[in-house]
């Protein structure tokens, strides 16, 4: 890239050595973290079909889909929907190449509805789940002209004619003045937070264990306040002592991974601290996620890229979930950044976070600004030189336009 365009910034200290840090993780089954990982799998299933039948990914992006709450019963032993829960479909799509139509709307309701039937076995798909389907056709601003065969390209963004209106294949520009970000590696902090879904589930995921698992930690120097809310599915718990016996067997295994993986850090676990057994009030659900309560999800209100929301830590604000893996500024640099900073990990031995920003318009590999940050080693080295670091970056970027089938494969952690 043009190094005018790029900024180095070798850090004095390491942000695991700060005095603290605040890090977030919305669990798999939270609504905001379903509604990212439902955009990204409906992205995912229209670009196979139209690389299938078109032999390109067509112009599309669901990062606008949201999940909304429905209402339930529940008491120990079982549980049931009395409302259902509604899924948002949002967005747009190309419904048609070279005169041949999409069967966008069967496409994704299905989808959906597999989705939901894969991670909420309990629930019915057709009675438990109600479909808003708002995905539209659409059109592109800058398509001046009528809209037929004769018009430019921008006009035929979203119904195109041919290969030749997908511009993207002769020349990859950013579709938007965005930003992307990423960092690597995590600390022990990070990293720890990521961990506890992993932990809980174990080598077999208890039959007990909801997936709308929440962890915040607090590191006040080598002290981390880990507080976790961890759901229980209330068909697999029979009474209050069942439950009480799951939610300390979830805190031994919790403070056993911690003392065993992190002896650096002094942890303190914190469980479902709403718990209120005399009541009772309990985390008792019937799914394992709060969808089943009136919560709601959106794309791009949970998770980072990269699975944390690491307060100390630059982010973007893309909702990246849903959005094209071809050219989409947000997504792909994320992408590029991640590529970048596990590079001068790998290569170098240094923690890195790095910033790309595009200009809409512009070369998606030359970003339009490239923020790079540098921590000393672990060991104690200073940041390397930016002679040492700038080649690294050059060839992280030219492998973006390769990235694609990387992200349609779930490589890169999106949410």
């Amino acid at each position: 890239m043009d190094r005018a365009n790029f900024t180095y910034v070798p850090a004095s200290a390491r942000l695991a050595d700060e005095p603290f840090e605040i890090v977030e993780r919305k669990g798999y089954g939270h609504p905001d973290t379903l509604a990212d990982a439902l955009g990204e799998h409906l992205s995912h299933i229209y670009s196979a079909y139209t690389r299938e039948h078109f032999g390109a990914v067509l112009h599309h992006q669901f990062d606008k889909t949201g999940i909304l709450g429905g209402r339930v019963q529940v008491s120990f032993g079982g549980g049931q929907m009395l409302a259902p829960v509604r899924v948002l479909l949002s967005g747009r799509a190309s419904s048609s190449f070279a005169g041949e139509p999409i069967p966008v709307r069967e496409m994704l309701t299905d989808a959906t509805r597999a989705f939901f039937a894969h991670r909420f076995p309990m629930l019915d798909p057709t009675r438990d789940l109600r479909l808003l389907y708002e995905v539209s056709q659409g059109d592109s601003p800058g398509g001046i002209g009528t809209k037929d065969a004769s018009a430019n390209v921008r006009s035929r963004w979203f119904a195109p004619q041919g290969l030749e209106d997908l511009p993207e294949l002769t020349k990859l520009a950013c579709n938007d003045t965005s930003s992307g970000c990423a960092f690597s590696p995590p600390t022990p902090t990070e990293q720890l937070v990521l961990d506890v879904e992993d932990v809980l589930a174990g080598p077999v995921r208890p039959a007990w264990l909801g997936s709308d698992i929440k962890v915040m930690a607090h590191r006040r120097g080598a002290r981390v306040d880990l507080t976790c809310a961890v759901p229980q599915i209330a068909a697999h718990v029979p009474d209050l002592r069942t439950y009480v016996a799951h939610r300390e067997a979830a805190r031994a295994a919790l403070e056993q991974h911690a003392a065993e993986h992190y002896p650096g850090l002094e942890v303190r676990i914190w469980l479902n601290t709403r718990d209120d057994e005399q009541r009772p009030e309990l985390y008792l659900t019937h799914t394992g996620s709060s969808i089943e309560t009136g919560d709601e999800g959106l794309v791009g209100r949970g998770n980072r890229y990269g699975g944390l929301i690491s307060a100390m830590r630059p982010f973007t604000m893309e909702g990246i979930s849903g959005k094209n893996p071809v050219y989409h500024t947000g997504k792909v640099y994320c992408v590029g950044a991640d590529l970048i900073a596990r590079s001068i990990h790998d290569r170098l031995g240094h923690g890195a976070e790095v910033l790309l920003v595009g200009q809409s318009g512009r070369e998606l590999t030359d970003p339009w600004a490239a923020v790079v940050r540098v921590e000393p080693s672990a060991d104690g080295r200073p940041a390397p030189g930016v002679d040492e670091v700038a080649p690294l970056v050059d060839t992280a970027l030219a492998t973006l336009p390769d990235t694609v089938d990387g992200i349609l494969d779930g490589a890169y952690r999106m949410h």
